[in-house]
């Protein structure tokens, strides 16, 4: 399968932003629609990128965006609802409207990024809602697409261990919500890979890969794990099932940007990882501890010099 341009959803953020500097490393055309330029301008360095103005859930404007293009990639997703219907506007319904938007362009090649604990029966509606998505690109008929379903991903510039990092900072006891839930951390780095190996190949047509690391660990383990590479002797003091619910509200009910919710608490009470026969098609996973000492980086340019790395420069 030839293909050559793609229009990346969700590019800004922090997957989309190495992502497409591989792909603009790789000498793909890639247009990225952005409700402000001037919020992704790190982009613009990149040869082959065009960011461009757009309301992506505006059908008529995702089929503009769409024509012409070989292949479309939705990174969209929220963490946190800001509005009682977010999750399914953004998990949901825009699934909806890129799977229409790409019959009607006759783009028939779409990569979607779901998340490895995706389930319809899940107490938290963001995994409810990730599963009703994913399902919807599955079922598309007629488009030839590949689901992902990544772990907790970790890197320069992501919003997990590094919100640790920045709370160890802060007192020398840190309570710790579902200490116990497990994770099997996947890097950045690969899943921008597995999205770009994918794009040619026939062969992960109709497929759903779940992507993780080497290798599981319990919240507790990570958060002191990130502790002893930043240096600060920290006790980290693990709450009880009863008191992360109540700590989650707690936080829920904090002004500006949100650290949990009770729907993050539901979510944790599922293992996120993959199954023991879990394949690795995109090659061999980063070790965690070979790469965290990002987190100890805080010269404000270490994002651009990681989209350089990743472009091979």
């Amino acid at each position: 399968m030839t293909c050559n341009s793609i229009c990346v959803l969700g590019g800004g953020g922090f997957v989309g932003s190495h992502l497409i500097s591989l792909l603009a490393a790789r000498g793909y055309r890639v247009v990225v629609p952005t409700r402000r330029r001037a919020r992704i301008k790190h982009l613009l360095v990149l040869p082959s990128v065009e960011v461009v103005e757009a309301d992506i859930h505006d059908p008529a404007a995702l089929q503009s965006l769409f024509t012409g293009m070989d292949a479309v990639i939705n990174l969209v997703g929220i963490l946190h609802e800001s509005r009682p219907d977010a999750f399914q506007q953004a998990h949901v319904e825009l699934p909806r409207k890129i799977i229409a938007a790409c019959m009607a362009s006759g783009t028939r090649r779409l990569l979607h990024m779901s998340a490895l604990g995706a389930d319809a029966t899940s107490k938290s509606r963001y995994q409810q809602s990730k599963s009703a998505g994913e399902a919807l690109v599955r079922e598309a008929r007629d488009l030839n697409t590949t689901v992902f379903r990544p772990s907790v991903i970790f890197g320069p510039g992501d919003s997990f261990l590094t919100l640790f990092a920045g709370l160890l900072k802060l007192a020398p006891v840190v309570p710790l919500a579902d200490a116990s839930a497990r994770f099997q951390p996947v890097f950045v780095g690969d899943v921008a890979r597995a999205f770009a190996d994918a794009l040619a190949l026939p062969e992960t047509f109709g497929q759903c890969h779940d992507l993780c690391g080497p290798s599981v660990y319990t919240l507790a383990e990570l958060v002191n794990l990130t502790a002893a590479t930043l240096g600060p002797r920290r006790r980290i003091l693990p709450l009880s099932a009863t008191a992360s619910y109540w700590f989650a509200r707690l936080m829920e009910l904090k002004p500006g940007t949100k650290i949990m919710t009770r729907d993050n608490h539901y979510a944790m009470l599922t293992d996120n990882v993959c199954q023991d026969s879990c394949a690795q098609p995109f090659g061999t996973p980063t070790a965690l501890e070979s790469v965290i000492g990002y987190l100890k980086e805080a010269d404000p340019r270490r994002d651009y010099m990681g989209f350089r790395t990743h472009a091979g420069r």
